[in-house]
């Protein structure tokens, strides 16, 4: 049995360089989730059940560019650590390409069927109204979304983690003092309620896409990325970009869709229970942010050690990510437990929604410690070793055949307590937990990439 550390002062402080700037900027984003929830939560139970479903649309996208943005972040890193400037612009403007793309097709979606898309969580009249009009006035947020995360993700993968970590900080107070104004009416503005969260979280994206974007295009020395790279030639650089990235994109994306299967499950559990997820989900989310923060940096450390031809280095390093995720998904746990009460404290709820915000909040108390080990072992260590089609497979295998099948057996035919549907809906974290650990083992997930001069 491999140790689940390594001896090594200068690899955790790298993988703490790394890993802590992201999860400052994790929790200021959620910080904001958790502003918007309990704003619109003052203004009723239906705005906040309507926001959190609508938001479940928006979520389907923001997967999508994570899978754009970590799928191109696995040969980021590799290219960076291989010093190969060619193929490391041409990924970046693949990738931007992608999300050009993406965004168009989300946006079009939007226009010409807000009220379609609501149907599909929820058959209440007035969280279908509420939620479109949210999703009306959401419209251009797919483009400044879109690419001030891949641009983020890609920043992050040649050590520039402040510019990212600063821009959250100044968004969440632009976002938190633009929804007090839209939101409740002041200083002058009309009562927005819904539109008017939509309307802050709008503004705080063109806010973050001015600085991140900007500072991309214009002043960064690492990648030297420039807005006429955008139409350069990328040559035979898509081949290598498919065969590793797209794996992870398409994974990403029917994950996406398969969550929001679970949120569709979730959504005919009654309004009581659409509120409660929406608060426990918030209250994860601020809990594994260091979760999020070292899975990142599992993926660009093992790219790192790999372009440098280490590949027993990698694999020891692999084993410490493992015993990181254990003492990080145990640590989450503890905070869940603490925070929780307070945290349904916060919002205007009724009793009915408070206890099962309660029986929820223990079921993530045991998910969570599975979802830190295998997050940071398969969105990290093996897909930082381009492992990404078995990831792929592996993801949406054990959601498709587990999850979405056991929590619909839960919630809509046999009606077990809220603790049970929400651990059944989040069985795949477990059983994906032990399929990393073997996976690691095997050392198949170290696969070799080529440069562009290879293709």
């Amino acid at each position: 049995m491999q140790k689940l550390y390594v001896n090594d002062k200068d690899f955790y402080k790298k993988v703490a360089g790394i890993a802590i700037p992201i999860a400052l900027q994790g929790l200021i984003t959620n910080g904001v989730n958790v502003m918007d929830t309990i704003m619109i939560g003052m203004v009723g139970e239906t705005q906040l059940s309507a926001v959190s479903l609508a938001n479940q649309f928006i979520n389907i996208f923001h997967i999508f560019c994570m899978g754009i943005g970590m799928g191109a972040s696995v040969l980021v890193a590799r290219y960076y650590g291989m010093r190969d400037s060619q193929s490391l612009k041409g990924t970046v403007s693949i990738m931007l390409r992608l999300c050009l793309v993406m965004s168009t097709l989300f946006c079009v979606a939007t226009i010409f069927l807000p009220e379609q898309i609501m149907k599909i969580y929820t058959v209440e009249e007035a969280i279908i109204s509420n939620g479109a009009r949210y999703l009306e006035y959401s419209v251009v947020t797919y483009y400044l979304l879109g690419f001030s995360l891949t641009s983020t993700i890609v920043l992050r993968n040649v050590g520039q983690v402040r510019i990212p970590l600063y821009t959250s900080i100044a968004a969440f107070f632009v976002n938190v003092g633009a929804n007090y104004i839209f939101i409740f009416g002041r200083l002058g503005a009309p009562r927005m309620e819904v539109a008017g969260a939509a309307i802050g979280t709008l503004i705080a994206r063109i806010f973050e896409f001015s600085v991140i974007c900007g500072y991309l295009f214009l002043k960064d020395k690492e990648i030297c990325f420039r807005i006429k790279d955008l139409f350069a030639p990328v040559g035979k650089l898509w081949k290598e970009y498919i065969r590793i990235s797209i794996p992870v994109l398409v994974s990403d994306g029917i994950l996406a869709l398969g969550n929001n299967s679970v949120a569709m499950v979730i959504g005919r559990l009654g309004e009581s229970f659409v509120a409660a997820n929406a608060v426990t989900a918030v209250t994860q989310q601020l809990s594994s942010v260091m979760i999020q923060g070292f899975s990142q940096a599992g993926a660009i450390v093992t790219g790192y050690t790999l372009g440098e031809g280490e590949r027993e280095k990698a694999h020891r390093q692999g084993y410490a990510f493992l015993g990181i995720g254990i003492v990080f998904g145990l640590l989450a746990a503890g905070i869940i437990m603490l925070i929780s009460g307070p945290m349904i404290r916060a919002y205007n709820l009724s009793p009915q929604t408070q206890e099962i915000a309660k029986e929820l909040m223990l079921s993530i108390c045991i998910i969570v410690v599975f979802q830190a080990t295998n997050s940071i072992m398969t969105k990290g260590v093996l897909r930082g070793g381009g492992d990404t089609k078995m990831l792929m497979l592996a993801d949406n295998i054990f959601l498709w055949v587990a999850s979405v099948p056991l929590g619909i057996l839960a919630g809509l035919v046999l009606h077990l307590p809220a603790f049970w549907i929400y651990f059944f809906l989040k069985i795949d974290q477990v059983i994906k937990a032990v399929w990393c650990v073997i996976r690691l083992k095997s050392g198949k997930w170290i696969k070799k990439i080529k440069v562009a001069s290879e293709l």
